[in-house]
């Protein structure tokens, strides 16, 4: 009788260690999840201090292209104003507000004196940057998210999501499929 009582203490001993590794595994990956977040956070924040300057920059050069100076500028609002709970239209904004940035470099082809101003160069350069370590930070927290997602999915784990606030989480993903396809090249 003893044997057995030490062996159903012992036993329910390693279900609790075993449930609290679990849960602290879930709990590390869903932060991971959020701290991926926060970086691509960071990363949008710089890009859009970067446009005002770049819009202004540009300004002076461009008279004749009010209407892309002003679809930048709107496109940069409404991403700025996006709660962060929403990861699908925070998605949709940041992906319409590089669309508008990519047509503002094509008509800055135009105006030679523009592509040689040092402001917009070093401007041009460091948006560009931006949005590389956008793409990587987006990167990062796609992997973290299906690693996340994959992990609930799993026995014991989804036994255990019950008992926490552990909802999947969505992808962030380009909304626009002209996007997903590799971009034609001519010589």
């Amino acid at each position: 009788m003893f044997y057995a009582l030490i062996t159903v203490v012992v036993l329910l001993i390693l279900i609790v260690a075993l449930f609290i590794y679990l849960y602290n595994r879930l709990i590390t990956l869903k932060n991971r999840v959020d701290n991926a977040w926060n970086q691509i956070e960071v990363q949008l924040k710089r890009r859009h201090d970067l446009i005002p300057n770049l819009v202004e920059t540009v300004k002076g050069f461009m008279e004749h292209e009010r209407e892309t100076l002003e679809a930048v500028t709107k496109a940069r609002q409404q991403a700025v104003e996006i709660s962060d709970d929403n990861l699908e239209k925070q998605a949709e904004a940041e992906n319409f507000l590089t669309d508008t940035l990519r047509s503002l470099f094509a008509v800055t082809e135009d105006y030679p004196n523009l592509k040689a101003n040092e402001n917009f160069l070093e401007l041009q350069e460091e948006l560009t940057t931006t949005e590389n370590r956008i793409s990587f930070a987006r990167q990062h927290y796609n992997d973290s998210v299906m690693q996340y997602n994959k992990t609930q999915e799993k026995i014991p784990y989804n036994l255990i999501i019950s008992s926490g606030d552990f909802s999947q989480r969505e992808y962030f993903e380009i909304e626009d499929p002209e996007e997903r396809e590799a971009p034609d090249v001519e010589f």
